[in-house]
């Protein structure tokens, strides 16, 4: 071997098995496969010993493949009734936890046949998504089959009786952690009856009967944590258990209103107890409950993790409870915007918090802590807006620097949960150019090039798309690679950041070059029956390219004019509206124009023109068939077509009939007789501003046209078809409308067009129809009002 070349086959063993235990199941298997000493190493027993497989499609066939090394597995995390069915065929026999989400589907017989298979289980839980099938029958179940549980946290049960909670006290005498999250209907009289319980959560359960509660439950001896968080547990009940509960330290009563409303109730008087409300200093309190010192300010949960004397039992076992619970209340409140009152919570301490649990040990902790900074800082979906506040909260107290610290983490559920609340948060430019600062887009790329999980790729690539993305090396060409993916949610998410980067002109060249046009060409072509929000991705993407000439061309050149053609019958109007505007950017090259032609684009588009909902759509294609048919093509189509098949052959007349009663049909849609009657009548303001209001098209104000654009409509007002000539006038009057975001931009285009004297014949000529005269002079009008000199 030459010198200085590692043979890493010549590792010892035991480091080996060290670097593959760093790995994730995907990278440590495709290492394991490349010689058979690693094949044995791979399949080694403390490497099993734990199995995420939330982001893995898990059945019984893979179950079955893997069974063989999970003799010794005591801890799994999975996704859905169907993986909790295939999780018998491993075999674990020594389980000892097991965590579960999306278990909706979950039935008592499935938790029942768990149970039984898993005697030694030592923790189960289920949620936060609700286990609505499941009933007190399968936890009795539980209760029988597992003597061993001492931890037991369920969602969303409808309800747990007497007889359930009665057989956890008499069979599962260990039992210490009991969580009956958001369950319609809890016995409080049996909660009463198990003496073992240390921590006990009922968040979030609407029908608690309060003073049966708080009567006895300040009997149960070790009662140390209580979790009543989103009830309606009133100060007098929280005043009783926390006087007369001898060992509870914490009572969590995060978002009770009937506790907050009463603005003068202190839990300061009770010695060596900590309640947590929105009303209270969480961090001080912490910090005086457990070391004694109320000056740690918002590092209470790093300095127990850091500390060298971390011996105490109590803070082993109470911290990782606190923060489980934490974890989940803050989440829970994140997602439920409606909830209001929490502003000044968020800014003051539930942004700390949240940052604070994603340092914890705890990964589902770390991971709902990252999703609920994704949820808290966003007001409105539909609208991406978000609070700007608290996005300084989340930066002031170094959020980026732990959101990307847990993005280079091996473990998938974090990566994606922190590329998520990456991309949410970079919606504030502030917080974008912190992150590119600190080098997160080139850690964003690595995630979206090299892992191979859907669920990381598509938040890495809405991240991109909401980074200033520049030229950093790799970045388009790992969103155009993600165009390919096997994953529809992976696809959408790529084509979208593509679109919104190509909205800067800069990078139109850059993304050509990395094979965006070929890639997104071949997306719409696709997903001509994909869902409505991946059509519209790859619509918009390619709208947006086609904004350059040089890309306008190479997307019909590829190909792209046939899937645009279907993208505008797609059912979904924004769809549509984007495709026609695709198509009318192509087409004002002559080759495009006849590929539209040919595909049989003439039809697709008086479609649009006559029947869709969106008026801007109905504009897009009476633009596309005017530049189509101006008298471009045809002269290019005398050369001779450009069409791959020979068998297509072109009617340009019969297409050219078709396209003008369309064109015809779209400009009696904004043409009031009545209006236009008295315009002709009367020179007036009045008389025009009718006619301006009954024809305006509100989102056209938004259009930005180059000088080749306004100039061919000028152009085109000398076109010898009154169609054509009145179109023109139509387009010209769209741009010009005071008000628009762009009008002083097509005023000063259309004075380097000498539009003024082409529109002062139009309006005086006696044989141009009585609309064409109207709009031109209204134009000539608009020019005037931005003050713009013409000379004839």
């Amino acid at each position: 071997m030459p010198q200085g070349v590692v043979d890493w086959r010549s590792l010892p063993d035991d480091i080996l098995i060290q670097l593959l235990s760093c790995l994730s199941y995907r990278d440590r298997a495709s290492l394991s496969a490349s010689c058979k000493k690693w094949r044995v190493l791979g399949n080694s027993p403390c490497l099993w010993t734990s199995l995420d497989l939330r982001s893995h499609k898990f059945d019984a066939n893979v179950a079955s493949s893997l069974a063989s090394r999970c003799v010794h597995l005591q801890k799994l995390r999975f996704h859905g009734a169907e993986a909790a069915e295939a999780l018998l065929h491993l075999r674990a026999k020594n389980l000892r936890e097991l965590s579960g989400n999306g278990c909706w589907k979950m039935t008592d017989i499935n938790l029942a046949v768990i149970a039984a298979r898993h005697e030694l289980l030592q923790s189960l839980q289920l949620g936060p998504d609700f286990c609505h099938e499941v009933t007190s029958e399968a936890i009795k179940a539980i209760a029988h089959c597992c003597p061993s549980l001492n931890k037991l946290r369920l969602s969303g049960i409808r309800d747990v009786n007497a007889d359930s909670i009665n057989a956890l006290a008499t069979y599962c005498p260990k039992l210490t952690d009991i969580g009956f999250i958001d369950c319609l209907c809890v016995d409080e009289l049996a909660l009463g009856n198990v003496q073992s319980v240390r921590f006990l959560s009922v968040a979030g359960t609407p029908s608690m009967k309060w003073s049966v509660v708080s009567h006895l439950w300040h009997k149960l001896p070790n009662l140390i944590g209580l979790d009543v968080s989103r009830t309606d547990i009133g100060p007098s009940a929280v005043s009783r258990l926390l006087s007369l509960s001898p060992n509870l330290k914490i009572l969590i009563a995060l978002n009770c209103p009937m506790l907050e409303e009463e603005t003068s109730f202190s839990a300061s008087k009770y010695k060596n107890k900590l309640l947590i409300s929105l009303s209270t200093d969480i961090f001080k309190g912490l910090g005086s409950l457990f070391f004694d010192n109320t000056n740690r300010g918002k590092n209470v949960f790093l300095d127990w993790r850091t500390s060298k004397s971390n011996n105490d039992k109590g803070l082993d076992e109470i911290i990782p409870w606190l923060e489980w619970m934490l974890s989940h209340i803050l989440l829970h409140s994140a997602v439920s915007r409606q909830q209001g009152g929490l502003d000044n919570f968020w800014v003051e301490q539930g942004a700390s918090l949240l940052l604070s649990l994603m340092q914890s040990s705890q990964e589902d902790v770390q991971e709902r802590a990252a999703r609920g900074l994704a949820n808290f800082v966003a007001i409105d979906d539909e609208n991406a807006s978000i609070d700007c506040e608290r996005v300084e909260a989340v930066m002031r107290d170094g959020g980026i620097h732990l959101l990307l610290g847990l993005a280079k983490s091996y473990r998938e559920g974090l990566q994606s949960e922190a590329a998520n609340a990456i991309a949410n948060l970079s919606l504030n430019a502030n917080f974008a150019k912190a992150v590119a600062e600190e080098g997160g887009i080139e850690i964003l790329v690595m995630l979206a090039r090299k892992c191979k999980y859907e669920g990381v790729q598509e938040q890495a690539a809405r991240a991109l798309a909401n980074l200033s993305v520049g030229q950093e090396a790799g970045a388009f060409e790992a969103l155009v690679q993600l165009t390919h993916s096997l994953h529809e949610g992976v696809r959408k998410e790529a084509a979208y950041a593509l679109w919104n980067l190509l909205c800067d002109d800069r990078n139109h060249e850059a993304i050509a070059a990395a094979g965006g046009v070929q890639a997104l060409v071949a997306l719409a072509r696709s997903c001509s029956n994909a869902s409505p929000g991946l059509q519209e991705s790859a619509a918009g993407a390619l709208l947006a390219l086609s904004f350059s000439e040089a890309n306008s061309i190479a997307i019909g050149r590829e190909g792209g004019v046939a899937p645009l053609i279907a993208l505008a019958r797609s059912e979904a109007e924004y769809v549509r509206e984007s495709a026609a505007g695709a198509l009318w950017n192509l087409s004002f090259n002559p080759g495009n124009a006849l590929r539209i032609v040919e595909e049989g684009g003439v039809a697709a588009l008086g479609d649009l023109c006559s029947s869709s909902v969106s008026k801007m759509t109905r504009f897009n294609a009476a633009l596309t068939l005017s530049c189509m048919f101006d008298g471009r093509m045809d002269e290019f189509s005398l050369v001779g077509t450009l069409s791959e098949s020979a068998s297509k052959s072109v009617c340009l007349d019969g297409a050219r009939r078709m396209a003008m009663e369309h064109i015809e049909a779209f400009i009696r849609m904004f043409s009031n007789q009545q209006t236009f009657a008295a315009a002709a009548a009367s020179s007036a303001p009045a008389a025009q501003a009718h006619v301006t209001e009954s024809a305006r098209i509100q989102e056209a104000g938004h259009l930005e046209c180059n000088g080749a654009e306004v100039g061919r409509f000028v152009t085109m007002l000398q076109n010898p078809s009154s169609i054509l000539k009145t179109f023109a006038a139509f387009a010209l009057l769209q741009f010009t409308i005071p008000g628009g975001q762009h009008v002083i931009h097509h005023a000063s285009l259309m004075q380097k067009a000498g539009a003024a004297r082409v529109l002062r014949s139009v309006a005086a000529a006696t044989t141009t129809p009585l609309e064409a005269k109207i709009f031109a002079r209204i134009v000539l009008r608009n020019l005037e009002y931005h003050n713009i000199e013409y000379t004839v």
